[in-house]
């Protein structure tokens, strides 16, 4: 670092774990407590503002392109950042948690990048926090391996995927991090020592400290980032402008300031990615409250949703005009033993790719690595051996701010199929997830915080305008979570059970799942183990 000046009172709370030692260094401990002093109070004043901003917008003011930036919109000669070495060519990327095993079969995969995801895909325990950040260390250091129970062992290949790093977003604390007698933000434990023990490291493999950053809300919250970056880097010694990141664009008021949001970080901007579970997710938290909004079963909203395509359309021509990437959304199937299922997803992940391929998308996700081939296919046909099409600007396109809300051309009430899977994947997903597991398949599909997030928030949905009966909910409750306990006698039944009353059932809709189910379930639990 080059400051040597100490940081006071930044405290690890839990016991230590094995290795923990060679993550949670003074040093590294120092360089996140210079960023939480550095912006924790920031954090704290935009999360205020989101909910100032979800009030305005439920009293019914108008969401629409910000006035006060139309010269950024309008601006046609500012471009992000020159695209950073291993990032040219990204047309398949995979997704999943840093464990040690995703992090060397993804690497292994055959992608061009993968985004080892500290958000969605983990579920937040200490042990998972840290031995995601030793597993990351491990291999850029090239000394991984995994070996499986039955002896077969796992090692690097020659060529693996370029990392991107996915912190955990904004809302979230860390509570076993302490500095001045509070948390420290989440998203700063997972980029801060995942920055300080590697950025240096990959620089000097060819690479750069890379990232994915999820959930922001606006351009202050892509700001926030900016400034982050800047602090890190200059810290560090690092070179400004070295880091690069790509923002997930998954809520909908993110989709309102896209532009907005690229120039923020346009010296460290890797592009944007088109969210999707948790952008139904964002449109239900914001807008829940109005009957045309009103959405039916989670497997009938696809991309080709006009409202959906609106968002998808606005993010190529968004990016390409700016010299960004565009990225795709998730491919969530996951292969089985049934050969007939297996090639009835693999036929629509081909169709969903395609599709984005077509519109312009330079790639896209998968959450296994059985896909990779499916969805490298079907961008080799479109890109050739060029690694993107930057050179398609879409000026066709002109989206509007009623074509990105136009959600009452699919409105609808749910089929009692719909119900049952909500609450069914809701409660398996729970279960999962209290155990330290963040992403888990669920009948043929990889299920993860974003996806339960839609499912529990649906059921919200549908019992506040009364769509469903709440009698036939807490039946179908009851129901489901006798047949989770029985088929999984570990799963916290009552713990699961109470979960979702409090998260899908209350009368005031809970904005995430995870804050309260972390501070009750996750927390220094077991010592090293929470």
């Amino acid at each position: 670092m080059t400051t040597t000046a100490p940081i006071q009172d930044v405290r690890v709370l839990a016991a230590p774990g094995h290795r923990h030692n060679e993550i949670l260094t003074p040093a590294a401990v120092d360089f996140v407590g210079w960023l939480a002093a550095a912006f924790g109070k920031r954090r704290q004043w935009l999360l205020k503002e989101r909910r100032r901003q979800a009030l305005r917008l439920a009293s019914g003011s108008p969401l629409d392109f910000p006035l006060v930036t139309a010269t950024v919109r309008t601006d046609s000669a500012w471009r992000v950042a020159p695209i950073a070495p291993g990032l040219a060519d990204r047309r398949v990327e995979i997704t999943g948690p840093p464990d040690r095993r995703m992090t060397v079969n993804a690497l292994n995969s055959g992608a061009q990048v993968w985004m080892a995801d500290f958000e969605d895909a983990t579920s937040p325990t200490w042990n998972n926090v840290i031995d995601g950040q030793l597993n990351l260390l491990d291999a850029i250091e090239r000394r991984i391996d995994f070996a499986t129970p039955e002896g077969k062992e796992y090692r690097l290949g020659e060529q693996v995927a370029t990392i991107m790093v996915r912190p955990r977003g904004w809302h979230l604390d860390e509570e076993h991090l302490q500095y001045d007698g509070r948390p420290v933000p989440a998203a700063l434990v997972d980029f801060g020592l995942y920055f300080f023990h590697c950025a240096r490291r990959q620089i000097d493999a060819g690479y750069g400290p890379y990232f994915y950053l999820p959930k922001l809300e606006n351009r202050y919250e892509a700001r926030l980032w900016n400034d982050v970056f800047l602090l890190a880097q200059e810290l560090l010694g690092i070179p400004r402008g070295t880091v690069r990141a790509t923002v997930l664009i998954e809520t909908i008021t993110a989709a309102f300031e896209m532009e907005e949001i690229l120039y923020e970080l346009r010296e460290h901007s890797a592009g944007l990615n088109a969210g999707r579970w948790d952008y139904l997710f964002s449109l239900i938290k914001t807008f829940g409250h109005r009957t045309d909004f009103l959405l039916p079963d989670r497997a009938k909203v696809t991309m080709t949703a006009p409202f959906m395509r609106a968002h998808t359309e606005l993010l190529v021509r968004t990016c390409h005009r700016r010299g960004a990437h565009a990225i795709g959304g998730m491919a969530a199937q996951v292969p089985g033993k049934d050969a007939a299922a297996n090639e009835a997803a693999s036929a629509k992940v081909r169709l969903d790719k395609e599709r984005e391929a077509e519109d312009g998308f330079d790639g896209s996700w998968v959450a296994h690595p059985a896909l990779v081939p499916v969805c490298r296919e079907v961008f080799d046909g479109v890109l050739g051996d060029r690694p993107n099409q930057l050179d398609r600007t879409r000026d066709d396109v002109d989206v509007t701010p009623a074509d990105l809300l136009s959600v009452r051309q699919i409105s609808g009430p749910p089929t009692p199929e719909g119900v049952r899977t909500n609450v069914s994947v809701t409660l398996r997903y729970f279960a999962a997830w209290l155990r330290g597991q963040g992403a888990v398949a669920i009948d043929g599909l990889m299920e993860d915080t974003a996806t339960a997030e839609i499912a529990r928030v649906q059921i919200w949905q549908w019992l506040r305008h009364r769509v469903i009966d709440r009698d036939t909910v807490e039946q179908i409750l009851v129901d489901e979570t006798t047949a989770l306990g029985a088929e999984y006698p570990w799963a916290r039944v009552d713990e699961i059970h109470s979960l979702f009353e409090r998260t899908a059932m209350s009368g005031e809709l809970p904005l995430f799942f995870t804050p309260d189910a972390y501070t009750r379930h996750l927390v220094r639990q077991a010592g090293a183990g929470a």
